[in-house]
């Protein structure tokens, strides 16, 4: 029996990380703190003022803790243990969004130029974050009309001379290097200029071109001058355009925030190069009774420790607290100082107005329509619990479909919906590997004891970053009591216990009902809870199909090639490299087949005559 005046004795006066848990051991919160004895005996006094300490207090039936060598130490464990187990009463940042930024493949031989949603440490060039990929396509396309960056995905120097230079170099759009008809040191200068472009260093690159074009007119080269001349002018059009909104040479993010019942949005400006490149809202819950400097606190620790770019400078509406500390940790994942202030005058203290004006009629415009899309998930949560007559947590569901064609290709799907939305990072794909022919009922065995055998794996290893780390309410099949029977030995066999509910189907493959501990039950359809079970049916089935598609795609693409006699993997992939597909390759001369690396005229007459002979036989061959 845990004694909570016994263990309070115990705690060390050492920084470190708090859990809290409540009588079932479920994590409900997780802080940190320069003194654990201090911090934790602080939740405990009767006369503790805080409203959010005494409720939580309240609840707390058990505490454990971390002791770490620093705050800093602390302060990332924390935020760890709040990504993995969303406690319930952390300020928790409810967005999971990915931003587009804008790569310049520096990296590579012949750099590349395109749109990404994630930053590597690869040696590339990032520019971002934009508030839209339209933004960047813009961008883009702009960049490509004036300096003819190749658009390629080849991997030089190992493809060089692999295939003719494309449609793009016979309209003056790329400078093929793939048939080296521009050296990498020039294909490096046109690279540069595009850099000093996107640092918005116009004036540099205008003073080059000009110099240039009075050197063509010179020589009496008009048509190339008068290409120059139209660049320039674009060049020019766009740094006047963005004179306009140039604030100063800042890489700043200005954040502020409006409060809600019990939710709060955060509204920030995302500021690149003195230039306002984009806004973007988030919504946190639990803040209800949270000071705005807790709340400021939580959001700034939570969205720059998964965001992948941090600017040198956060403006934010109020004080946070740990100010230095958080400015230290930050700093250490961009590898130069961060730092966070909070104007009270001048124009970033304009700007922070502007954004919280913002938040506030975003959270206007929006609220209503959050507060009912929750009411319409936590209805839906209840009416399933109640339907099945039970009483755990079921915010995080999972469901599992197989699909095959005749017992070929059998596949699983797997789907997650966190608070009645799906959360498509956690969607897995599987390969059945064990079973042959079409058994459904030991494909979902053998997927169910996968899944929850690398569970355990992951949390046994003490992982954080595994695919398959946390636990549902409910696992879900797509079928009744054999679909079930399946998945529950299968975790009976792994040793855990999850339970089953099985997602039945009518005769015309409808949604009917529920299938749970051995009893079908019927919900009302017009029922919120009706709908989540059917949306999340469709979407497992979709998810199932979609895979079996591609690999039977694959699949059917490989064997046709391979029935040629003479066409081995290296050929196959040689023709698929340069032609694209079987029905291009289908309409081929032996002359034309030839282009492909590695064939030669017996191999391309073998080629040609399986399709015609298949043709043929169809009835559809040529005469």
């Amino acid at each position: 029996m845990f004694n909570i005046q016994e263990e309070l004795k115990k705690l060390p006066q050492k920084s470190g990380v708090y859990i809290m848990k409540d009588k079932e051991l479920n994590i409900i919160y997780v802080g940190k703190a320069i003194n654990l004895r201090n911090r934790v005996r602080s939740y405990f006094r009767e006369s503790n003022p805080d409203v959010k300490t005494r409720k939580l207090a309240s609840v707390i039936s058990e505490f454990e803790y971390i002791v770490t060598d620093s705050e800093l130490e602390a302060l990332v464990l924390e935020n760890n243990l709040i990504k993995k187990h969303r406690p319930k009463y952390n300020i928790r940042l409810k967005d999971n969004k990915t931003y587009p930024y804008l790569k310049v493949t520096t990296n590579e031989n012949f750099p590349r130029i395109y749109l990404t949603r994630k930053i590597y440490k690869d040696k590339a060039k990032y520019y971002g974050p934009y508030d839209s990929a339209y933004a960047i396509r813009e961008t883009i396309d702009v960049i490509r009309s004036i300096w003819p960056i190749r658009q390629c995905d080849k991997n030089f120097p190992k493809d060089i001379r692999k295939s003719r230079p494309c449609l793009n170099h016979h309209i003056g759009r790329c400078l093929a290097p793939c048939n080296c008809l521009i050296n990498e040191e020039d294909y490096g200068k046109m690279v540069d200029e595009i850099l000093l472009f996107l640092n918005g260093k116009y004036d540099n690159i205008i003073a080059r071109m000009d110099k240039e074009m009075a050197q063509l007119a010179e020589d009496m080269m008009f048509e190339k001058a008068a290409v120059l001349r139209d660049k320039i002018s674009s060049i020019k059009k766009i740094r006047e355009r963005q004179k306009a909104d140039a604030l100063n040479n800042a890489e700043q993010d200005v954040v502020a925030f409006a409060h809600g019942e019990t939710e709060s949005l955060f509204y920030v400006f995302f500021i690149r190069a003195g230039k306002i490149t984009g806004s973007e809202h988030f919504m946190a819950d639990k803040t209800e009774d949270s000071t705005k400097e807790e709340i400021m606190t939580a959001f700034i620790k939570q969205f720059y420790n998964d965001t992948s770019f941090i600017p040198k400078e956060i403006i934010t509406e109020t004080e946070i607290n740990d100010k230095e500390l958080i400015s230290k940790y930050l700093s250490g994942i961009k590898n130069h100082n961060v730092t966070i202030k909070t104007p009270q005058k001048g124009e970033k203290h304009h700007l922070v107005e502007l954004a919280h004006k913002n938040a506030q009629m975003t959270l206007t415009q929006f609220g209503d329509k959050i507060k009912r899309e929750k009411e319409k998930t936590g209805d839906a949560l209840l009416e399933i619990k109640e339907t099945l007559s039970i009483s755990f947590d079921i915010s995080r569901l999972e469901a599992y479909d197989i699909s095959n064609t005749s017992g070929v290709f059998n596949v699983a799907s797997m789907v997650v919906f966190e608070n009645g939305k799906p959360k498509r990072s956690d969607y897995r794909k599987f390969k059945i590997k064990t079973v042959a022919g079409p058994d459904d009922y030991a494909s979902m065995e053998e997927v169910i004891k996968r899944r929850f055998t690398r569970y355990l794996t992951e949390t046994q290893n003490g992982g954080d970053g595994g695919k398959f780390n946390v636990l549902p309410g409910i696992v879900l099949i797509d079928g009744g009591k054999g679909q079930v029977s399946a998945a529950l030995a299968a975790l009976e066999y792994v040793g855990i216990s999850v339970p089953v509910c099985g997602m039945v189907k009518d005769d015309n493959h409808r949604t009917r009902g529920l299938f749970y501990n051995g009893e079908e039950f019927i919900m009302p359809r017009a029922s919120e809870g009706f709908k989540l079970i059917t949306r999340i049916q469709d979407e497992v089935h979709r998810f199932a199909i979609e895979y079996h598609r591609k690999l039977r795609g694959k699949e059917m693409i490989k064997s046709v090639l391979d029935e040629i006699k003479g066409i081995g993997k290296l050929r196959r992939q040689a023709l698929l490299k340069e032609f694209g597909s079987v029905e291009v390759i289908k309409n081929l001369t032996t002359d034309e087949l030839l282009k492909a690396n590695g064939m030669n005229r017996l191999s391309a007459q073998a080629v040609y005559d399986h399709f015609h002979e298949i043709q043929d036989e169809a009835g559809t061959g040529i005469g």
